[in-house]
């Protein structure tokens, strides 16, 4: 339905995920398959749910992976929160 590579949604999504494996990359190494695990499973979850949605032949379809895409965000943002405290 969409050309998922040319949202820009899906390309702020992917400079996330960069972002993340960076950030996370600093994290003391107990961490490493705790909380960095499950923050990079959950910022990976965010631009792969956009480009499944983007393949799918409806809009109805696009708007639901868009909004398991929200709740990966959602979940990303908790799971730094707890990082930060």
């Amino acid at each position: 339905m969409y050309n998922y590579s040319d949202l820009i949604v899906w390309q702020k999504a992917m400079n996330l995920v960069e972002l993340v494996y960076k950030t996370t990359g600093q994290l003391p190494n107990e961490e490493k398959f705790g909380l960095t695990c499950q923050i990079r499973r959950s910022a990976v979850s965010i631009p792969s749910n956009i480009a499944e949605g983007a393949g799918r032949n409806s809009k109805k379809s696009f708007r639901h992976f868009l909004e398991i895409s929200t709740g990966s965000v959602n979940e990303l943002k908790t799971q730094l929160e707890i990082v930060k405290d």
